[in-house]
């Protein structure tokens, strides 16, 4: 009775076992196709990239994108608003699958997660009220100047000489929320990218102006966790095909009036 119980361990064991290897040699791209749809996690504040309309409805350039490349992979879609400050512990306690949402390629953020292939030009501008005289970064000497926390628009001041002699550093959840409190003249200047910026500038009228200078060009990439490059390599190669049909274009023309997409040669 004891051998008997004994094997019984012993090929449970080894059923474990397997399961186990397979589980781990199981590629993202084969789970996310055997369950039919990836989650997308986003802020949807970000406007023209993901927000939402009137309607409440989810709308934008990379939400326009990322329909598209579901479309093509065969498979569904799912958004799924995060905290901007959180994202990297949302994309690797697997509650997201991807984070596409004008996110900025940045060597730290390399570290955290896989990038796709750059795919969108942007820069970190900064916005101050119409009848600011701040039009430099040197301006900003002793002011007070917001951010949206965790973003690209924080490392870039953080990074450059001007912020130990900031007056005050106001971290943010939204750049809304920012760009509310500049309104107010709670705070002289937000750093702000400038796809998002100059999107939000063609919706209100004079209130703000965009300083001449800015903290410096970046680009845009969809973030994946370190281990998902066959994901991220399905997501490239589907993009590729877009640009070369003119879908990429197509698109952007639609958010942009212009073909801002970034070409691969």
């Amino acid at each position: 009775m004891k051998k008997i119980t004994a094997l019984f361990f012993t090929v449970l064991l080894s059923l474990l076992v397997i399961g186990c290897a397979q589980e781990q040699t199981s590629s993202t791209w084969e789970q996310i196709e055997e369950k039919g749809y990836f989650v997308l996690g986003l802020d949807d504040t970000f406007a023209p990239m993901g927000f939402r309309d009137d309607n409440g409805d989810l709308v934008g350039f990379d939400v326009d994108l990322a329909k598209e490349v579901a479309l093509r992979l065969g498979i569904e879609v799912v958004f799924q608003s995060i905290d901007w400050d959180s994202k990297v512990l949302e994309l690797n306690s697997k509650t997201i699958d991807m984070i596409w949402n004008g996110l900025t390629i940045t060597d730290s953020r390399l570290l955290e997660m896989s990038f796709s292939e750059p795919y969108l030009a942007n820069s970190q501008i900064i916005i101050v009220n119409s009848d600011s005289s701040v039009d430099q970064i040197s301006d900003l000497e002793g002011l007070s100047v917001g951010v949206q926390i965790s973003s690209a628009s924080e490392e870039a001041v953080v990074g450059n000489d001007i912020y130990s002699s900031l007056g005050e550093f106001v971290k943010y959840d939204t750049f809304n929320f920012a760009l509310l409190d500049l309104k107010n003249g709670t705070i002289d200047a937000v750093v702000i990218d400038e796809i998002m910026g100059r999107y939000m500038l063609s919706q209100v009228d004079d209130t703000y102006k965009i300083c001449l200078e800015n903290f410096g060009t970046e680009e845009y990439g969809i973030g994946f966790r370190l281990e998902d490059t066959d994901f991220r390599d399905m997501v490239n190669q589907v993009l590729l095909e877009m640009i070369l049909d003119g879908t990429t274009a197509e698109i952007s023309v639609k958010w942009f009036d212009e073909d801002v997409f970034l070409n691969r040669e």
